[in-house]
């Protein structure tokens, strides 16, 4: 963010601006309404002139707008700020569900990039934070102000989302499962079920849950599973033991 001194030089250039908008008579010019300054910051960002749009809209305090100017210009630490501030300040406000679909939007382009997929990374051993922060302001938009003309695009984006978040949790389990940690695996593939139903990485879920009960002895607790397995896929959940090859017959 600016600093005061900074900021205070800007309101000062703006002023310079306006003051050099008198007629020849000496009396102001229209251009002086603040009203039409605003014209001009929002012509700045039409234009793509991100830089000098936030100078605009900083001296003047559209704070809903320089959410977005932050956002465009690539300053996302700044747009966060600025829509969670605006969120405290106005809860009220006819278009705080704005402020939450830019902020679900800031984090969601903050996640990784093409050039990760390009070179392979799996995604989905690292930890999503900004995609959990994009879910549930999206989530927000779509519970709380389900008019909102955001709430199609912002569930949109949850689906996505889910997936995204339900596949950490199965690759976290799935760890667990190599680890023999067999009670912090079935946990984390619970977890996976309850909060990212749909995700189909249930599925993956379910199969590990099975596996895990299966080596701990719950019995009951596998039976259990294995039906709710049935009851949503066909067919019985996969062995893992039974893909395993044998040590003496590699080519099994």
């Amino acid at each position: 963010m600016r600093t005061a001194g900074s900021l205070a030089i800007l309101i000062f250039a703006l002023g310079l601006s306006l003051t050099a908008c008198k007629s020849r008579d000496g009396k102001d010019n229209p251009m002086t309404d603040p009203a039409v300054v605003y014209e001009r910051a929002h012509r700045a960002l039409t234009n793509a002139d991100y830089p000098q749009a936030i100078k605009i809209y900083e001296a003047l305090m559209a704070r809903l707008d320089i959410i977005y100017a932050y956002y465009r210009a690539g300053e996302p630490e700044s747009a966060i700020d600025a829509a969670d501030t605006f969120i405290a300040e106005n809860p009220t406000h006819p278009r705080v569900d704005y402020a939450w679909y830019l902020k679900g939007l800031t984090d969601f382009e903050r996640m990784p990039n093409f050039m990760e997929r390009w070179f392979r990374v799996d995604l989905n051993k690292r930890p999503p934070t900004e995609a959990r922060r994009s879910f549930n302001s999206f989530q927000t938009v779509v519970e709380q102000y389900p008019n909102s003309e955001y709430a199609h695009d912002s569930r949109r984006r949850m689906v996505y989302l889910r997936n995204r978040l339900a596949d950490y949790e199965v690759a976290v389990a799935r760890y667990y499962v190599s680890r023999g940690a067999y009670v912090a695996a079935a946990q984390r593939a619970k977890v996976s079920i309850e909060e990212f139903d749909g995700a189909p990485a249930v599925r993956d879920a379910l199969e590990i849950m099975i596996e895990c009960y299966d080596r701990m002895g719950l019995k009951e607790l596998a039976a259990q599973t294995r039906q709710m397995y049935r009851t949503n896929y066909e067919g019985e959940a996969p062995d893992p033991q039974a893909n395993k090859k044998k040590w003496w017959r590699p080519w099994s």
